[in-house]
């Protein structure tokens, strides 16, 4: 990743210190791509209510906490893990 290219557009794989880089919120479109989400579904799912971690409508902008996605990414993991 040069300088010029933010997070919000990185299209590598998203570690933990990536997804901590963030700040304390995010974008939809980028909590979407670090769970994989297409933006059509993300937009869905957080209109609908099923978004699967917190998140706030500001204006006519969806933000989503990065510590909500760790949570939850942490969660998901940990399940896989007992399998």
């Amino acid at each position: 990743m040069n300088g010029s290219t933010t997070l919000r557009h990185y299209r590598g794989p998203w570690t933990r210190e990536k997804v901590l880089a963030l700040g304390m919120t995010c974008g939809i479109e980028t909590a979407g791509q670090i769970l994989g989400i297409g933006r059509t579904v993300a937009y869905r799912l957080a209109r609908e209510g099923e978004w699967p971690t917190p998140i706030r409508k500001v204006g006519g902008r969806y933000l989503v906490t990065v510590q909500g996605l760790l949570d939850y990414l942490d969660g998901v993991e940990g399940a896989g893990a007992g399998e």
